[in-house]
């Protein structure tokens, strides 16, 4: 039974005179902030402002980084040697625990994005560059990865923290996938279907299909894509079906942290 669990959402994904997402309403409702490094969305001062808007709601700061696709807002498949992938993952996290560190906050996280993250959920050498680049770059980071992916096993594998998440907004094969956007039903258009979507999951414990095939997995995380239109109503429509069920919302460091009685687990309220 989950008893805690932590809501996550990507953010700072505008860019230049193109705005999108409601960031400043779901940092009122999320515990953990993926914040684009500017190679998909976002600027140096957009990042500045979502990590300044994200550490006065007290949510958790992570990196959001992808391939260098702005045009295609990191959705498009790249390929690139090893080495430079870790490159560019570097520089990009790098950039964000920069100006995390000069508003007084630090990283707690990092969360590939878009096509980088899909990529490396199904091809094992793929993710372990990522792996290698937030192992080399902080150790101490958690990685913020699909539930039973090989991204997620890859930094089990190397001994990073791993938080698996799942998908409010996204409908899942019978391999554990997500079905790509491309697809009909491939995103959830409404709050209600996501709250079901999330309480199907809770309820089997592990992901559940298209098909209504149950893959067993723990998870700590429930993502709300915030660029989707239904973003701050979806999310907040499953807080509120978390905490009416008992189960306390915490920032992703917390979430991770050995469990304790529930009477002194701080929730957040």
């Amino acid at each position: 039974m989950v008893r805690r669990i932590n809501l996550n959402a990507d953010l700072g994904e505008s860019s230049g005179a193109w705005q999108t997402g409601s960031d400043n309403e779901l940092l009122r409702i999320v515990g953990a902030a993926n914040i684009a490094c500017g190679f998909h969305a976002g600027d140096p001062l957009l990042m500045r402002r979502t990590v300044v808007q994200a550490l006065a709601a007290g949510v958790s700061l992570g990196a959001h980084p992808s391939f260098p696709d702005l045009q295609g807002f990191g959705r498009r498949a790249m390929h690139f040697p090893a080495a430079e992938l870790e490159a560019l993952l570097i520089y990009q996290i790098g950039a964000l625990a920069g100006i995390a560190q000069a508003e007084g906050g630090r990283l707690t996280h990092v969360k590939p994005h878009g096509a980088l993250n899909n990529m490396a959920c199904e091809d094992a050498v793929l993710a372990r560059s990522v792996v290698a680049a937030i192992r080399r770059f902080d150790r101490s980071l958690i990685l913020l990865a699909p539930a039973l992916s090989e991204l997620a096993l890859a930094g089990t594998a190397a001994g990073l923290r791993v938080a698996a998440e799942i998908f409010a907004d996204r409908a899942y094969t019978n391999a554990g996938n997500l079905v790509p956007r491309g697809q009909p039903g491939a995103v959830l258009p409404t709050a209600d279907e996501c709250v079901a979507h999330v309480q199907r999951m809770l309820d089997a414990g592990g992901l559940v299909s298209v098909d209504g095939q149950v893959i067993p997995t723990e998870f700590h995380s429930i993502c709300v894509h915030g660029d989707g239109p239904q973003a701050v109503a979806a999310a907040t429509a499953i807080r509120a079906a978390l905490l009416a069920s008992g189960i306390s919302l915490l920032p992703l460091p917390q979430v991770l942290q050995p469990p304790v009685d529930s009477d002194v687990l701080p929730p957040i309220v």
